[in-house]
């Protein structure tokens, strides 16, 4: 079986790729970095790890990536994890660009993807998709990340339409993760945000990729089998 993962070469889409490959599942899975970065992934993971370079805002991008899956064997879910956050800061500060560049990334790339998944297995079952959102679509992250906030609330409402319109063959969920220690802050202007956020966790640090990975490749599993429509948060109680 085949998994496709979007924004598979760093952070949370890396550890998900490296924990379904671990499952036995094959992976093709996109990247916006370098070729040699997803090269490197594909040589330690070996020939069922596929990363393919793929803007997932493409007006062909959920064609090209399931025929490419599909050519690899039967596919048996989706991953939607690329996403970006924008700068850091308050919502005034943001430009007409930075906001259409979030929606099209982290709200309409997943929907035209999920769209492309139902129509291809509408007569199968077995199906599973994951999208993975964020505390921030409660919480609203005021004076940091209200727009991308905004995205990761309606992906979680798509989550629970499309559980319901595409039962019972293909399930659909969300993990929701919380304050995540990866490059993502670093790449907002704040590398030390993870920590900053850290001392109003409960569980008092954040989180680790490889924990939002499993939480993924169990709604993936069949050990979730009766799971559809849910926002699995894994936020250490934040």
């Amino acid at each position: 079986m085949i998994v496709i993962v979007t924004g598979g070469s760093r952070g949370i889409g890396r550890s998900v790729v490296e924990r379904l490959h671990a499952d036995g599942l094959g992976v093709v899975f996109t990247h916006s970095g370098s070729d040699e970065e997803a090269a490197q992934i594909e040589e330690r993971l070996g020939s069922r790890v596929r990363g393919v370079r793929l803007d997932v805002t493409a007006e062909d991008a959920p064609s090209r990536l399931f025929d490419l899956a599909e050519s690899l064997g039967e596919v048996s879910g989706l991953v939607n994890n690329a996403g970006v956050t924008g700068r850091l800061g308050p919502f005034t500060a943001l430009e007409d660009d930075d906001l259409r560049r979030l929606v099209e990334v982290n709200l309409v790339a997943p929907l035209r993807l999920c769209r492309e998944a139902a129509r291809r297995w509408a007569r199968l079952s077995g199906r599973s998709i994951v999208t993975v959102s964020s505390v921030a679509a409660r919480t609203g992250s005021p004076g940091e990340y209200v727009a991308y906030a905004a995205t990761k609330a309606a992906v979680e409402t798509m989550t629970t339409g499309l559980a319901k319109e595409l039962a019972p063959g293909v399930r659909v969920n969300a993990v929701s993760p919380g304050t995540i220690d990866t490059t993502i802050h670093a790449r907002a202007g704040e590398p030390d945000r993870a920590w900053r956020v850290a001392e109003r966790v409960p569980l008092g640090r954040p989180g680790k990729p490889e924990e939002i990975a499993e939480a993924v490749a169990w709604l993936l599993s069949d050990k979730a089998s009766y799971v559809t429509g849910a926002v699995l948060e894994v936020s250490g109680g934040l």
